[in-house]
């Protein structure tokens, strides 16, 4: 330990001006062992500080490395553990307290010891040592003691025991000895001389002293005396002190007992304050006035002062039951009486209002008044809106039920949707049947039959017309046409003069066999549509604010529904009376726009029924109401929507439009399923195909209803599928065709569906209207070059046996060299066209042109034209080939283009 002393001292402490004075090898309690060294420090400047350093071997093992510091002064206490038995653990509380333990206990004690003499000569703040031997607690030496602090403090080196020994010389004392030395030259080279002479000086000065001390006895006694009767006067003092402590402490004992009972006193006045606080509290807030019970008890529930003070009571209960009430309020008797009262009054007046509005609500639901009006014919529904202003006096009574009586709101809930869902629908289906009254027609039978038959005969019927209808298709007549003749199954392609009718055909066949409506039924029928759907739409929006307003449903974030029930009864349709409570908490909603909603599906149960009921017999009457249905059933959706999207209507009304949509969809695809049926007839002349006019009037129809609609994307796709269907079923006719030719078919129809994309300027057509053109344009150039054959025919077989002989090689000059292609074969194919023969030839050609065009599309002159053009390229084609062919001949041909156009003209002038 001695060595690593020194080491510590040397490597550490030196070069800090530092001095060791005592070391413990010692290590963490309860870990591992990793030993470190304490040290106790001074250091050799003034002032002194005393410190504790931590000292650890650095990891590599060969040197030492400072680690922590601790001023002594920061030390509060030393816990040695055990004062009795050896322990090398010892404890120092600086800010924290440190647990160590010493390689010995004779270490743990000297560096405790080293502790508490640097305590005791540096500290005027004594550090505490707990569990310490009194031998290790060895006060100072008496003279070390007597030396003053500042000099006591001057002490700056040593080990351990020359901590007691060695003192420092004061200044006076250095003064002193420096003047003897000077007085004595020969202090320093002679030193046993200076001794001797300062023992001589010693001894005079000893002898001086002890003459001093016998010469001042006297005034010793003296003073001793003077110091005796000091100590008298003192005793005397302190017994005059101690009467005065005993009478002190009796006013003391009095002084205790006058506070403790001043401090009674303002303990029992704060007491009672707080009492008297608690019972103007609770007098204040639980007292309910005599007016307010009475209203509660017998208040007039019918006019509307009673209803007001009926209102102020209720909201004055529930305020003096919602009284948020200390711990041990309800052990009160006062208190328990109270909030019985309270609960009597609060059941009798729910039970009041519960019957009240529960009559009220049977007797709106067995009301026959507002059914009257289907005597009358008129397509307009009962407005409720007294009732609603009536009930909705009772709104802020509805809210203190549901939060006071959960059971008896849920409950009239209930009743409330039981009885206006009867009166709904028997409103609605006396409203429904007046507007398919006035749909299927206004003749006396039709009003006859409908108005005879019972309500639910009435209804049975319809329901088995609806289910009895043939698939719908494009069927029906636009106002253009004149009328129908057979199925499209069986259409056959007649004479030119019935083209008309068979294009009417395509527009009248259905599932009524006389629907020969023209466009003011078609205009009819919409206003009907569109006067049911306005007068529905402010019904239910009426409807759904009442729902929201009396049932206070817009206040809570969450809201459990009362009108959950099973699903097999909602998919039935039936409401029942009421739901089972298990059945209520398992279907509950989690928002009030969902209970509104729910209410108003029970309620207005029969709407979408009646609609699609409705729909489906507008569409057997004419397909193409489903047009006007889904342009007015669209806008309606999207005000709905734009209103609220999740409401209640604008959900009907979607699944309402699905349906519509699909109607619009099996009307597309009727259309499309007649055009392939089509057939034509052998014996005539094709001309423009029924189909071909009726997607005509189609369009014309459809542009008319869908300007500016909201659902123009459907009917651009219905356009793109009718186009291509008319596209491949005219080439299919002109395939099957026998009598007309295939490419007079092709060029008439699509010339006709071209003029119509061009009229119609449908954005959506362009790329068809394109393509019509170009089958239009290619069927005509095929047609004329087919037809131009017929007139030289001969001529024609023998410049394309001249073409063929130089396709295969025959140099141009050397094909009049060919047997049967010399110049005696030209002239005489060319002598049998002379001018004569070439325009009987033509005027042929013409009556033959005549007789496959049909006259509705007048492309005849377009036709001849081009003819008269092909004609005479021909002519030029021919010369050409005959100076190639035949040069140095003098071949020509017997007539001029300027005798073909003379022909051209006079035929067409003469027909």
């Amino acid at each position: 330990m001695t060595a690593i002393k020194h080491a510590l001292q040397r490597d550490i402490f030196t070069p800090n001006d530092e001095r060791l004075l005592g070391i413990v090898n010692v290590c963490k309690a309860g870990k591992k062992k990793k030993n470190c060294f304490l040290c106790a420090t001074v250091t050799t400047e003034r002032p002194v500080q005393v410190k504790v350093v931590k000292v650890k071997k650095s990891d590599k093992g060969d040197f030492y490395k400072r680690q922590l510091t601790w001023e002594l002064r920061d030390l509060t206490e030393v816990d040695a553990k055990d004062a009795s038995k050896e322990n090398p653990e010892f404890d120092l509380h600086f800010e924290k307290v440190y647990r160590w333990v010493a390689s010995s206990t004779a270490e743990k004690n000297s560096f405790i010891s080293c502790l508490w003499k640097l305590n005791q000569r540096y500290l005027r703040k004594k550090v505490e040592f707990v569990n310490v031997s009194s031998q290790l607690l060895e006060e100072l030496p008496k003279a070390e003691e007597s030396v003053p602090s500042g000099e006591s403090q001057s002490v700056a080196g040593g080990d351990e025991d020359a901590l007691d020994d060695y003192q420092e010389l004061s200044t006076r004392e250095e003064q002193d000895i420096e003047g003897m030395m000077e007085v004595c030259e020969y202090a320093i080279s002679n030193a046993e001389a200076f001794a001797e002479q300062l023992s001589r000086e010693l001894q005079v000065l000893d002898g001086a002293n002890i003459q001093s001390i016998m010469a001042s006895e006297k005034q010793v006694n003296i003073l001793m005396q003077l110091l005796d009767e000091a100590l008298g006067e003192v005793d005397t003092i302190e017994g005059k002190l101690s009467s005065y402590e005993e009478m002190l402490q009796s006013v003391k004992d009095q002084m205790d007992q006058i506070s403790q009972s001043n401090r009674l006193i303002q303990i029992s006045n704060t007491n009672n304050g707080k009492l008297l606080d608690e019972i103007q509290f609770l007098v204040h807030n639980m007292d309910l006035s005599k007016g307010h019970i009475r209203a509660l008890q017998d208040g007039d529930l019918t006019s509307p002062k009673g209803i007001e003070a009926c209102i102020n009571a209720a909201e004055a209960l529930l305020q003096c039951m919602n009284v948020a009430l200390f711990p041990g309020h309800d052990k009160l008797m006062a208190m328990k009486q109270q909030q019985h009262l309270f609960t009597e009054l609060r059941d009798t007046f729910a039970r009041r209002l519960t019957n009240h509005l529960n009559n009220v609500f049977v007797h709106q639901g067995h009301d026959q008044s507002s059914t009257l009006s289907q005597h009358t014919m008129e397509l307009t529904l009962p407005k409720h809106s007294p009732l609603h202003r009536d009930l909705l006096r009772y709104a802020k009574l509805m809210d203190w039920l549901k939060v006071t009586h959960r059971e008896k709101y849920e409950g009239l809930s209930r009743t409330y949707v039981d009885y206006m869902s009867r009166l709904y629908e028997r409103e609605i289906k006396d409203f429904f049947e007046i507007a398919k009254i006035k749909m299927a027609g206004t003749s006396k039978e039709a009003k006859g039959k409908f108005a005879t038959l019972p309500r639910k005969e009435s209804a049975l019927k319809q329901e088995t017309e609806n289910t009895s209808m043939l698939k719908p298709g494009l069927h029906g007549s636009s106002g253009k046409l004149a009328g129908s003749t057979s199925s499209l199954n069986k259409l056959s392609v007649q004479g030119s003069n019935s083209r008309r009718s068979q294009s009417s055909s395509l527009l009248d066949m259905g599932n009524m066999s006389a629907s020969d409506l023209d466009v003011a039924d078609r205009t009819k029928f919409d206003k009907i549509f569109e006067q049911v759907l306005s007068e529905l739409e402010p019904l239910c929006l009426a409807e759904q604010d009442f729902i929201s307003k009396f049932f206070k449903l817009q206040q809570h974030p969450t809201v459990f529904p009362p009108l959950a029930q099973p699903e097999a009864e909602e998919a039935n349709g039936s409401l029942p009376s009421r739901m089972p409570p298990q059945a209520e908490h398992r279907h509950s909603l989690s928002s009030d726009k969902d209970m509104v909603r729910l209410m108003m599906n029970k309620v207005f149960q029969s709407i979408e029924t009646e609609l699609n009921s409705l729909i489906a017999l507008g569409d057997k009457i004419d397909s193409f109401h489903s047009l006007y249905m889904l342009v007015k059933m669209s806008h309606h959706v999207w005000t709905a929507e734009n209103v609220d999207p999740a409401s209640f209507l604008s959900t009907t009304l979607g699944n309402v439009l699905v349906t519509v949509k699909r109607n619009f969809d099996k009307c597309i695809s009727g259309q499309i399923r007649q055009m392939e049926e089509v057939k034509i007839s052998k014996k005539s002349k094709v001309g423009i195909l029924p189909f071909v006019t009726g997607f005509e009037e189609f369009a014309e129809l459809a542009e008319t209803i869908f300007r500016n609609a909201e659902r123009r994307g459907d009917l651009d796709k219905a356009y793109v599928k009718l186009i291509r269907a008319v596209f491949m079923n005219v080439e299919k006719v002109a395939n099957e065709s026998q009598k007309t030719p295939r490419d007079v078919v092709m060029m008439e129809n699509f010339h006709h569906i071209f003029s119509t994309l061009s009229g119609l300027k449908i954005s959506c057509l362009d790329a068809e209207r394109r393509e019509a053109k170009h089958k239009y344009t290619d069927h005509l150039q095929s047609y004329v070059i087919n037809s131009l054959g017929q007139p030289l025919e001969k001529l024609n077989h023998f410049f394309e046996g001249v073409e063929a002989r130089v396709a295969q090689g025959v140099r141009e000059e050397e094909v009049s060299y060919q047997l049967a292609f010399n110049k005696q074969e030209l002239r005489k194919v060319i002598k049998e066209y002379p001018g004569k023969e070439v325009k009987k030839g033509l005027d042929n050609l013409y009556k033959k042109v005549d007789k496959h065009l049909c006259e509705e599309e007048s492309l005849l002159q377009v036709v001849w034209h081009s003819t008269q053009d092909e004609f005479i390229r021909q002519y030029k084609h021919f010369e050409d080939l005959i100076g190639r062919c035949y040069p140095g001949s003098g071949i020509t041909m017997e007539f001029t283009i300027q005798d073909m156009l003379e022909y051209f003209s006079s035929i067409a002038q003469s027909h």
